[in-house]
């Protein structure tokens, strides 16, 4: 088990881009689409202001790295029954809740953001990169912290999440995966209940 905040984090944030690049990949073709000199101030380079969104988008996710590392520090090693199925059940039931429908919205669309939002410049690169990342991050929370349930190092759960992440932002199905998902995670917490097993 690691106990090292700084190696802790780190395993968060590689944990985190792994399962977000593919449904982060859209947003930052689009953004380099509409940074290049024909859509955009032509002093700085599209391919600069694509690395700066970038960079915006992880330090919102860092910052969750660092959050994550804090609380499973103050975890038990190995979870009491009743915690992990709180866990499962919350982020089952978040999947309902009208601010992951919100965020969920903004994730769809990053034209209607872009459009909305932009700005000139590194430092707005940088200020939308985050700013979409604060929402994929309010999207994304609790779904990403089933892991401190099913197993921080569980591959077979990071390929789970990085799939119903991208199925929900990016499919056209999206809104009903975040159902199935959500009526499937708050089963999952009532099965595993302590009180209510057999």
């Amino acid at each position: 088990m690691i106990h090292s905040f700084p190696a802790l984090t780190t395993m968060w944030f590689v944990m985190m881009s792994a399962m977000m690049g593919p449904t982060v990949w859209p947003w930052v073709s689009a953004f380099h689409k509409m940074s290049s000199p024909v859509m955009s101030t032509p002093v700085v380079s599209g391919f600069s202001r694509t690395t700066v969104f970038v960079s915006g988008y992880a330090v919102a996710w860092l910052l969750y790295s660092l959050t994550a590392a804090s609380i499973q520090l103050l975890l038990p090693h190995q979870l009491p029954a009743a915690l992990t199925a709180s866990i499962l059940f919350i982020a089952g039931a978040f999947q309902f809740a009208p601010i992951k429908r919100a965020c969920l919205t903004h994730c769809r669309n990053p034209l209607t953001y872009f459009l909305a939002r932009w700005r000139d410049g590194r430092s707005g690169g940088f200020r939308m990169g985050f700013g979409h990342g604060v929402f994929c991050v309010a999207c994304c929370w609790a779904l990403m912290a089933t892991t401190l349930a099913v197993g921080v190092m569980s591959l077979w759960w990071m390929a789970a999440l990085a799939v119903v992440t991208f199925a929900e932002q990016v499919s056209p199905w999206g809104d009903r995966v975040r159902i199935v998902v959500g009526l499937a995670l708050m089963a999952a917490g009532l099965s595993q209940m302590p009180w209510l097993m057999p």
